[in-house]
Protein backbone atom coordinates (compact mmCIF):
# COMPACT_ATOMS: atom_id res chain seq x y z
CA UNK A 1 0.00 0.00 0.00
CA UNK A 2 0.99 3.20 -1.18
CA UNK A 3 1.79 6.32 1.81
CA UNK A 4 -0.63 8.71 2.46
CA UNK A 5 1.38 11.75 1.02
CA UNK A 6 0.95 15.11 3.09
CA UNK A 7 2.14 18.41 1.97
CA UNK A 8 2.73 21.06 4.79
CA UNK A 9 2.42 24.63 3.57
CA UNK A 10 4.46 26.81 6.14
CA UNK A 11 7.87 26.00 7.78
CA UNK A 12 7.73 27.94 11.19
CA UNK A 13 6.66 26.51 14.64
CA UNK A 14 3.20 24.48 13.52
CA UNK A 15 4.88 23.75 10.40
CA UNK A 16 7.64 22.09 11.21
CA UNK A 17 6.07 19.99 13.99
CA UNK A 18 3.07 18.82 11.86
CA UNK A 19 5.95 17.71 9.15
CA UNK A 20 7.38 15.69 12.41
CA UNK A 21 4.79 13.87 13.45
CA UNK A 22 3.87 13.04 9.71
CA UNK A 23 7.01 11.56 9.49
CA UNK A 24 7.02 9.71 13.18
CA UNK A 25 3.69 8.51 11.71
CA UNK A 26 5.27 6.94 8.22
CA UNK A 27 3.81 9.01 5.43
CA UNK A 28 5.53 10.68 2.67
CA UNK A 29 6.14 14.14 4.41
CA UNK A 30 7.20 17.09 1.78
CA UNK A 31 6.88 20.75 3.64
CA UNK A 32 6.54 24.20 1.62
CA UNK A 33 6.97 27.43 2.37
CA UNK A 34 6.84 30.53 0.38
CA UNK A 35 8.92 32.90 2.49
CA UNK A 36 12.20 32.62 4.40
CA UNK A 37 12.40 29.13 6.61
CA UNK A 38 14.52 30.39 10.02
CA UNK A 39 17.72 28.59 9.77
CA UNK A 40 16.96 26.77 13.28
CA UNK A 41 13.86 25.23 11.28
CA UNK A 42 15.72 24.23 8.32
CA UNK A 43 18.18 22.65 10.09
CA UNK A 44 15.50 20.36 12.69
CA UNK A 45 14.16 19.56 8.70
CA UNK A 46 17.65 18.55 7.50
CA UNK A 47 18.08 16.82 10.58
CA UNK A 48 14.73 14.52 10.49
CA UNK A 49 15.31 14.16 6.68
CA UNK A 50 12.25 15.97 5.75
CA UNK A 51 12.01 17.27 2.38
CA UNK A 52 11.36 20.84 2.37
CA UNK A 53 11.86 24.14 0.09
CA UNK A 54 11.38 27.73 0.62
CA UNK A 55 10.83 31.17 -1.13
CA UNK A 56 8.07 29.63 -3.85
CA UNK A 57 6.09 26.47 -3.97
CA UNK A 58 6.45 23.44 -6.53
CA UNK A 59 2.57 23.33 -7.23
CA UNK A 60 3.50 19.76 -9.39
CA UNK A 61 4.12 18.49 -5.79
CA UNK A 62 1.63 20.18 -3.63
CA UNK A 63 -0.96 19.06 -5.90
CA UNK A 64 0.13 15.50 -5.75
CA UNK A 65 -1.36 15.80 -2.01
CA UNK A 66 -3.86 13.07 -0.41
CA UNK A 67 -4.24 15.82 2.36
CA UNK A 68 -2.69 19.77 3.37
CA UNK A 69 -1.66 20.86 6.63
CA UNK A 70 -1.87 24.99 6.60
CA UNK A 71 0.02 27.35 8.51
CA UNK A 72 -2.78 29.53 10.32
CA UNK A 73 -1.07 32.53 9.04
CA UNK A 74 -2.14 31.25 4.76
CA UNK A 75 -5.24 32.83 3.79
CA UNK A 76 -7.81 31.04 2.11
CA UNK A 77 -7.62 33.07 -0.80
CA UNK A 78 -3.96 32.62 -1.39
CA UNK A 79 -3.40 31.53 -4.72
CA UNK A 80 -1.89 28.08 -3.67
CA UNK A 81 -4.76 27.41 -1.28
CA UNK A 82 -7.37 28.61 -4.30
CA UNK A 83 -5.22 25.85 -6.51
CA UNK A 84 -5.87 23.17 -3.53
CA UNK A 85 -9.21 23.80 -3.38
CA UNK A 86 -9.98 23.28 -7.17
CA UNK A 87 -7.78 20.06 -6.70
CA UNK A 88 -10.37 18.30 -4.03
CA UNK A 89 -7.68 18.14 -1.89
CA UNK A 90 -8.64 18.28 2.43
CA UNK A 91 -7.08 20.93 4.13
CA UNK A 92 -6.58 21.23 8.05
CA UNK A 93 -4.60 23.07 10.62
CA UNK A 94 -1.86 21.61 12.83
CA UNK A 95 -4.15 21.44 15.77
CA UNK A 96 -6.04 18.89 13.92
CA UNK A 97 -3.61 16.99 12.71
CA UNK A 98 -1.97 16.61 15.88
CA UNK A 99 -5.60 15.60 17.80
CA UNK A 100 -5.84 12.40 15.78
CA UNK A 101 -3.11 11.28 17.43
CA UNK A 102 -3.30 11.52 21.04
CA UNK A 103 -6.22 11.15 24.04
CA UNK A 104 -4.66 13.61 26.08
CA UNK A 105 -7.58 16.34 27.48
CA UNK A 106 -7.38 19.50 25.86
CA UNK A 107 -8.27 22.98 27.46
CA UNK A 108 -8.89 25.14 24.30
CA UNK A 109 -8.87 29.28 25.31
CA UNK A 110 -9.93 31.24 22.44
CA UNK A 111 -11.15 34.94 22.17
CA UNK A 112 -10.47 38.35 20.91
CA UNK A 113 -8.51 39.20 23.51
CA UNK A 114 -6.90 37.62 26.34
CA UNK A 115 -6.36 34.57 25.01
CA UNK A 116 -2.18 34.54 25.80
CA UNK A 117 -2.49 35.61 28.71
CA UNK A 118 -5.44 33.14 30.11
CA UNK A 119 -3.93 30.55 28.62
CA UNK A 120 -0.38 31.01 29.97
CA UNK A 121 -2.36 31.57 33.12
CA UNK A 122 -4.47 28.38 33.01
CA UNK A 123 -0.91 26.15 32.04
CA UNK A 124 0.82 27.61 35.25
CA UNK A 125 -2.08 26.65 37.59
CA UNK A 126 -1.81 23.04 35.92
CA UNK A 127 1.95 22.80 36.11
CA UNK A 128 2.40 24.02 39.41
CA UNK A 129 -0.60 21.64 40.70
CA UNK A 130 1.75 18.41 39.32
CA UNK A 131 -0.14 17.30 36.06
CA UNK A 132 1.95 16.29 33.36
CA UNK A 133 0.78 19.27 30.95
CA UNK A 134 1.80 21.09 27.51
CA UNK A 135 1.49 24.52 26.23
CA UNK A 136 0.34 24.78 22.58
CA UNK A 137 -1.63 26.56 19.78
CA UNK A 138 -0.08 30.68 19.48
CA UNK A 139 2.14 30.26 22.32
CA UNK A 140 4.57 27.34 23.86
CA UNK A 141 5.66 24.69 20.83
CA UNK A 142 4.15 22.77 18.67
CA UNK A 143 1.08 20.29 19.56
CA UNK A 144 2.35 17.43 16.87
CA UNK A 145 5.91 18.15 18.26
CA UNK A 146 4.70 17.79 21.27
CA UNK A 147 2.30 14.81 20.18
CA UNK A 148 5.17 13.04 18.53
CA UNK A 149 8.13 13.61 21.29
CA UNK A 150 6.18 13.69 24.43
CA UNK A 151 2.76 12.75 24.99
CA UNK A 152 1.53 14.93 27.78
CA UNK A 153 -1.83 13.81 29.31
CA UNK A 154 -3.36 17.14 29.45
CA UNK A 155 -2.83 20.21 26.91
CA UNK A 156 -3.18 24.15 27.23
CA UNK A 157 -4.11 25.30 23.38
CA UNK A 158 -4.46 28.73 22.42
CA UNK A 159 -6.54 29.05 19.74
CA UNK A 160 -6.83 32.00 17.35
CA UNK A 161 -9.88 31.69 14.60
CA UNK A 162 -7.17 31.27 12.05
CA UNK A 163 -6.40 28.06 13.41
CA UNK A 164 -10.41 27.17 14.20
CA UNK A 165 -10.80 27.65 10.56
CA UNK A 166 -9.46 24.12 9.19
CA UNK A 167 -10.59 22.01 12.16
CA UNK A 168 -13.18 19.44 11.60
CA UNK A 169 -13.00 16.34 14.07
CA UNK A 170 -10.95 17.82 16.95
CA UNK A 171 -12.60 17.91 20.34
CA UNK A 172 -11.94 20.19 23.45
CA UNK A 173 -12.80 18.61 26.88
CA UNK A 174 -12.42 22.21 28.23
CA UNK A 175 -13.59 24.72 25.74
CA UNK A 176 -13.07 28.63 26.79
CA UNK A 177 -13.94 32.01 24.61
CA UNK A 178 -13.47 35.02 26.48
CA UNK A 179 -15.14 37.47 23.92
CA UNK A 180 -15.46 38.81 20.83
CA UNK A 181 -14.85 42.05 19.61
CA UNK A 182 -13.77 42.75 16.00
CA UNK A 183 -10.26 41.87 14.64
CA UNK A 184 -8.84 40.41 11.98
CA UNK A 185 -12.27 41.35 9.76
CA UNK A 186 -9.68 42.19 6.74
CA UNK A 187 -9.55 37.83 6.62
CA UNK A 188 -13.26 38.19 6.97
CA UNK A 189 -14.36 39.53 4.20
CA UNK A 190 -14.79 42.49 6.57
CA UNK A 191 -18.33 40.86 7.52
CA UNK A 192 -18.33 40.51 11.68
CA UNK A 193 -20.33 37.40 11.56
CA UNK A 194 -17.65 35.18 9.82
CA UNK A 195 -15.79 35.84 12.19
CA UNK A 196 -17.82 35.01 15.05
CA UNK A 197 -18.58 31.89 12.97
CA UNK A 198 -14.72 31.61 13.15
CA UNK A 199 -14.68 31.79 16.59
CA UNK A 200 -18.17 29.29 17.41
CA UNK A 201 -15.76 26.32 15.79
CA UNK A 202 -14.07 25.71 19.34
CA UNK A 203 -17.89 24.49 20.32
CA UNK A 204 -17.25 21.48 17.43
CA UNK A 205 -18.03 17.65 18.70
CA UNK A 206 -18.38 18.86 22.60
CA UNK A 207 -20.72 16.07 24.06
CA UNK A 208 -22.41 16.52 27.40
CA UNK A 209 -19.13 14.90 29.15
CA UNK A 210 -17.45 18.46 28.15
CA UNK A 211 -17.09 22.02 29.45
CA UNK A 212 -17.93 25.27 27.72
CA UNK A 213 -16.64 28.79 29.97
CA UNK A 214 -18.03 32.16 28.53
CA UNK A 215 -18.12 35.57 29.49
CA UNK A 216 -21.59 35.53 30.27
CA UNK A 217 -21.85 39.42 29.82
CA UNK A 218 -20.37 39.67 26.25
CA UNK A 219 -23.31 40.38 23.77
CA UNK A 220 -21.63 38.99 20.58
CA UNK A 221 -21.19 35.49 22.48
CA UNK A 222 -24.86 35.48 23.77
CA UNK A 223 -26.48 36.61 20.62
CA UNK A 224 -24.26 33.53 19.06
CA UNK A 225 -25.67 31.08 21.64
CA UNK A 226 -29.60 31.81 20.92
CA UNK A 227 -28.97 30.61 17.41
CA UNK A 228 -26.56 27.65 18.04
CA UNK A 229 -26.54 24.67 20.47
CA UNK A 230 -23.88 22.57 22.23
CA UNK A 231 -24.16 19.49 24.13
CA UNK A 232 -21.62 20.14 26.86
CA UNK A 233 -21.98 21.59 30.21
CA UNK A 234 -22.12 25.71 30.56
CA UNK A 235 -19.99 27.33 32.91
CA UNK A 236 -20.62 31.00 32.41
CA UNK A 237 -18.35 33.76 34.25
CA UNK A 238 -19.11 37.59 34.99
CA UNK A 239 -18.32 40.32 37.11
CA UNK A 240 -21.22 40.20 39.09
CA UNK A 241 -23.30 36.90 39.92
CA UNK A 242 -26.73 36.10 37.20
CA UNK A 243 -28.28 32.98 37.23
CA UNK A 244 -25.88 30.33 36.81
CA UNK A 245 -22.78 32.35 37.22
CA UNK A 246 -20.09 29.55 38.31
CA UNK A 247 -17.58 32.39 38.58
CA UNK A 248 -18.17 36.50 39.73
CA UNK A 249 -17.26 39.22 42.89
CA UNK A 250 -19.34 38.92 45.61
CA UNK A 251 -20.25 42.13 48.00
CA UNK A 252 -16.89 41.37 49.97
CA UNK A 253 -15.03 41.91 46.50
CA UNK A 254 -14.17 37.59 46.77
CA UNK A 255 -13.41 36.50 43.82
CA UNK A 256 -15.76 32.86 43.81
CA UNK A 257 -15.60 29.96 41.58
CA UNK A 258 -18.92 27.40 42.14
CA UNK A 259 -18.63 24.59 40.27
CA UNK A 260 -20.00 21.06 40.95
CA UNK A 261 -16.89 19.73 42.13
CA UNK A 262 -15.28 22.86 43.35
CA UNK A 263 -16.04 25.90 45.63
CA UNK A 264 -13.72 28.39 46.73
CA UNK A 265 -13.04 31.72 47.25
CA UNK A 266 -10.08 34.31 47.04
CA UNK A 267 -10.23 38.33 47.64
CA UNK A 268 -9.94 40.08 44.35
CA UNK A 269 -7.16 42.18 45.68
CA UNK A 270 -5.03 38.64 46.35
CA UNK A 271 -4.73 37.85 42.00
CA UNK A 272 -1.66 38.62 40.72
CA UNK A 273 -2.90 40.29 37.70
CA UNK A 274 -4.51 43.57 37.93
CA UNK A 275 -7.30 45.26 35.91
CA UNK A 276 -10.75 44.42 34.56
CA UNK A 277 -10.17 42.16 31.86
CA UNK A 278 -7.42 40.38 33.57
CA UNK A 279 -10.05 39.51 36.39
CA UNK A 280 -12.09 38.24 33.41
CA UNK A 281 -8.92 36.04 32.60
CA UNK A 282 -8.57 34.79 36.01
CA UNK A 283 -12.03 33.73 35.84
CA UNK A 284 -11.73 31.36 32.94
CA UNK A 285 -8.29 29.83 33.79
CA UNK A 286 -9.80 29.40 37.68
CA UNK A 287 -12.88 27.73 36.18
CA UNK A 288 -10.46 25.43 33.89
CA UNK A 289 -8.50 24.45 36.85
CA UNK A 290 -12.06 23.75 39.35
CA UNK A 291 -13.24 21.37 36.10
CA UNK A 292 -9.81 19.49 36.01
CA UNK A 293 -10.52 18.82 40.24
CA UNK A 294 -7.06 21.18 40.96
CA UNK A 295 -6.85 21.46 44.68
CA UNK A 296 -8.11 24.49 46.02
CA UNK A 297 -4.96 25.94 48.02
CA UNK A 298 -3.07 25.16 44.09
CA UNK A 299 -5.62 27.43 42.73
CA UNK A 300 -5.35 30.19 45.29
CA UNK A 301 -1.54 30.10 45.28
CA UNK A 302 -1.27 29.92 41.48
CA UNK A 303 -3.87 32.52 40.62
CA UNK A 304 -2.04 34.74 43.43
CA UNK A 305 1.87 34.78 42.15
CA UNK A 306 1.46 34.36 38.68
CA UNK A 307 3.68 36.44 36.18
CA UNK A 308 2.16 37.93 33.34
CA UNK A 309 2.70 37.68 30.08
CA UNK A 310 5.50 39.81 28.11
CA UNK A 311 4.21 42.56 25.68
CA UNK A 312 0.77 42.80 27.37
CA UNK A 313 0.76 45.55 29.74
CA UNK A 314 4.39 44.61 30.64
CA UNK A 315 6.39 47.29 32.60
CA UNK A 316 9.56 48.47 31.22
CA UNK A 317 11.14 51.20 32.95
CA UNK A 318 10.82 54.53 34.80
CA UNK A 319 12.45 57.26 33.65
CA UNK A 320 12.99 60.59 34.51
CA UNK A 321 9.28 59.89 36.23
CA UNK A 322 7.64 59.02 33.40
CA UNK A 323 6.75 55.11 33.27
CA UNK A 324 6.52 53.32 30.24
CA UNK A 325 4.14 50.10 29.38
CA UNK A 326 4.67 47.52 26.65
CA UNK A 327 1.43 46.72 25.24
CA UNK A 328 2.77 45.82 22.06
CA UNK A 329 0.14 42.50 21.93
CA UNK A 330 -3.03 44.84 21.98
CA UNK A 331 -3.19 44.34 17.88
CA UNK A 332 -6.65 45.13 18.03
CA UNK A 333 -9.47 47.95 19.62
CA UNK A 334 -10.76 46.22 22.50
CA UNK A 335 -7.02 45.40 23.36
CA UNK A 336 -6.05 48.70 23.56
CA UNK A 337 -9.59 49.46 25.47
CA UNK A 338 -8.57 46.85 28.49
CA UNK A 339 -5.62 48.41 28.59
CA UNK A 340 -6.59 51.95 29.24
CA UNK A 341 -8.87 50.91 31.41
CA UNK A 342 -6.94 49.55 33.64
CA UNK A 343 -4.45 52.49 33.32
CA UNK A 344 -5.69 54.62 36.89
CA UNK A 345 -7.49 57.74 36.69
CA UNK A 346 -5.38 60.65 37.26
CA UNK A 347 -6.49 64.61 37.81
CA UNK A 348 -5.73 65.68 34.39
CA UNK A 349 -4.52 63.46 31.15
CA UNK A 350 -1.17 61.92 31.57
CA UNK A 351 -0.85 59.02 29.05
CA UNK A 352 0.97 59.17 26.07
CA UNK A 353 -0.35 56.86 23.60
CA UNK A 354 1.28 55.25 20.79
CA UNK A 355 -1.20 53.65 18.57
CA UNK A 356 -0.48 52.24 14.91
CA UNK A 357 0.16 49.47 12.35
CA UNK A 358 -0.84 47.63 9.77
CA UNK A 359 -5.06 48.52 10.03
CA UNK A 360 -7.76 45.53 10.24
CA UNK A 361 -10.93 47.35 9.61
CA UNK A 362 -10.62 49.36 12.82
CA UNK A 363 -13.66 51.00 14.52
CA UNK A 364 -11.87 53.68 16.98
CA UNK A 365 -15.03 54.89 18.96
CA UNK A 366 -14.73 51.88 21.11
CA UNK A 367 -11.96 53.61 22.58
CA UNK A 368 -12.52 57.36 22.28
CA UNK A 369 -14.46 58.53 25.72
CA UNK A 370 -10.85 56.90 27.24
CA UNK A 371 -8.96 58.84 25.20
CA UNK A 372 -10.52 61.78 25.79
CA UNK A 373 -10.38 61.55 29.56
CA UNK A 374 -6.84 59.73 29.70
CA UNK A 375 -4.92 60.54 27.01
CA UNK A 376 -3.02 64.21 26.33
CA UNK A 377 -0.62 62.88 23.63
CA UNK A 378 -1.18 60.44 20.98
CA UNK A 379 1.67 59.86 19.04
CA UNK A 380 0.69 57.74 15.67
CA UNK A 381 3.55 55.01 14.59
CA UNK A 382 2.87 53.44 11.04
CA UNK A 383 3.66 53.74 7.54
CA UNK A 384 0.06 55.61 6.75
CA UNK A 385 -1.33 57.43 9.85
CA UNK A 386 -4.38 58.91 7.58
CA UNK A 387 -6.91 57.05 9.30
CA UNK A 388 -5.40 57.51 12.80
CA UNK A 389 -4.97 61.26 12.47
CA UNK A 390 -8.76 61.60 10.60
CA UNK A 391 -9.56 59.48 13.66
CA UNK A 392 -8.36 61.68 16.26
CA UNK A 393 -7.12 65.19 15.12
CA UNK A 394 -9.07 67.26 17.95
CA UNK A 395 -9.98 64.82 20.41
CA UNK A 396 -6.46 64.67 22.13
CA UNK A 397 -4.73 68.08 23.51
CA UNK A 398 -2.17 66.90 20.85
CA UNK A 399 -0.96 64.31 17.88
CA UNK A 400 1.72 63.35 16.25
CA UNK A 401 2.68 61.55 13.27
CA UNK A 402 5.68 59.49 12.94
CA UNK A 403 7.16 56.80 10.93
CA UNK A 404 9.57 54.98 12.82
CA UNK A 405 9.92 53.64 16.70
CA UNK A 406 12.70 55.53 17.12
CA UNK A 407 10.61 58.82 15.68
CA UNK A 408 7.46 57.68 17.69
CA UNK A 409 9.77 57.62 21.24
CA UNK A 410 11.57 61.24 20.56
CA UNK A 411 7.81 62.09 20.46
CA UNK A 412 7.18 60.69 23.67
CA UNK A 413 9.80 61.96 25.53
CA UNK A 414 9.16 65.34 24.13
CA UNK A 415 5.22 65.17 24.87
CA UNK A 416 5.57 63.31 28.56
CA UNK A 417 6.39 64.71 31.76
CA UNK A 418 6.83 63.30 35.39
CA UNK A 419 3.88 61.63 36.39
CA UNK A 420 2.63 60.39 32.94
CA UNK A 421 2.65 57.23 31.28
CA UNK A 422 3.77 56.55 27.94
CA UNK A 423 1.86 53.75 26.45
CA UNK A 424 2.98 51.81 23.41
CA UNK A 425 -0.98 50.04 23.24
CA UNK A 426 -1.07 49.97 18.92
CA UNK A 427 -4.57 49.09 18.15
CA UNK A 428 -3.52 47.37 14.85
CA UNK A 429 -0.94 45.07 13.41
CA UNK A 430 2.74 45.17 14.00
CA UNK A 431 3.48 44.04 9.90
CA UNK A 432 3.85 47.63 8.31
CA UNK A 433 7.07 47.87 10.11
CA UNK A 434 7.99 45.05 12.33
CA UNK A 435 7.61 41.38 11.96
CA UNK A 436 5.16 40.73 15.02
CA UNK A 437 4.06 42.42 17.59
CA UNK A 438 6.66 40.95 19.35
CA UNK A 439 9.69 42.46 17.19
CA UNK A 440 7.65 45.59 17.58
CA UNK A 441 7.34 45.25 21.86
CA UNK A 442 11.50 44.37 22.29
CA UNK A 443 12.57 47.17 19.60
CA UNK A 444 10.00 49.56 22.33
CA UNK A 445 12.01 48.31 25.12
CA UNK A 446 15.31 48.95 23.72
CA UNK A 447 14.19 51.85 22.65
CA UNK A 448 13.15 53.18 25.89
CA UNK A 449 16.51 51.40 28.15
CA UNK A 450 18.68 53.00 25.93
CA UNK A 451 17.12 56.43 27.04
CA UNK A 452 18.98 55.94 30.44
CA UNK A 453 22.28 56.16 28.50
Amino acid sequence: MDKKKLIVLGGGESGVGAAILAKDKGMEVFLSDMGHVADRYGRILDEEGISWEQGGHTMDIILSADEVVKSPGIPPTADVMRRIAAKGIPVISEIEFAGRYTDAKMVCITGSNGKTTTTMLTYHILKNAGLNVGLAGNVGRSLALQVAREQHEVYVIELSSFQLENMYDFKANVAVMLNITPDHLDRYDYKMQNYVNAKFRILNNLTPCDAFIFWQDDPVIQSQLERITTEANMYPFAREHHDDTHAFVDSDDDLVFDTSGTSLSMPRAELSLNGLHNLYNSMAAGLSACLLNIRKEDIRKALSDFEGVEHRLEFVAEIDGVRYINDSKATNVNSCWYALESMPAAAEPGIVLILGGKDKGNDYSEIEPLVRRKVKTIVCMGKDNTKLLDYFTGKVPEIVDTHSLDEAVKACVAHAKAGDTVLLSPCCASFDLFNSYEHRGDMFKEAVKSLRS
